[in-house]
């Protein structure tokens, strides 16, 4: 099966690209997805060794901040079911067993510029990315290859880091 590619929204005072990066072997889980859509995308579509914007949201300004790469293929998020979680889902809880999936990712690399919102909105070859589309809000989204390669050549990763 071909790699895929896949952008993936994190507030950076809750996770940033730079967290990934300090974690221990450079990898986490990336828990607390609770929308159906973006689960499915992991469960269905989602494999080892795809690769990932990492993209900041609410932040200042908001982008594509690097590149990570899907390390564990998902699994069952154990946070839905922990009453102390800021992910704690109640519904899950009643199950005894998660609905809810999660995938690890390791850093890859960190762009020496981010790619804002505004300069993908702008640029020809990527304003038709969802991410640029009004409304979009899902935390995971497929990117197509060549949006993938565009937005890292923007990002300033050289064309041998592709």
């Amino acid at each position: 099966m071909p790699k895929k590619f896949w952008l993936m929204k994190t507030e950076p005072d809750v996770f940033s690209i730079d967290d990934l990066k300090n974690a221990a072997d450079a990898t986490d889980r990336w828990e607390g997805v609770r929308n159906y859509q973006a689960r499915n995308f992991m469960r269905d579509q989602m494999k080892k060794g795809d690769e990932v914007l990492f993209y900041h949201s609410n932040a200042e300004p908001s982008g594509v901040v690097g590149v990570a790469v899907v390390t564990k293929e998902a699994y069952p998020d154990p946070t839905a079911l922990d009453p102390n979680s800021k992910y704690f889902d109640e519904k899950s809880a009643q199950l005894g067993e998660s609905r809810w999936l999660m995938v690890d990712v390791s850093f890859k690399f960190k762009f020496q510029r981010t790619v804002t919102l505004k300069a993908i909105k702008e640029h020809p070859k990527l304003n038709t990315m969802r991410v640029a589309q009004k409304g979009q809000r899902l935390s995971i989204q497929p990117v197509l290859k060549e949006e993938f390669q565009e937005v890292k050549k923007l990002g300033g990763l050289a064309k041998d880091s592709f």
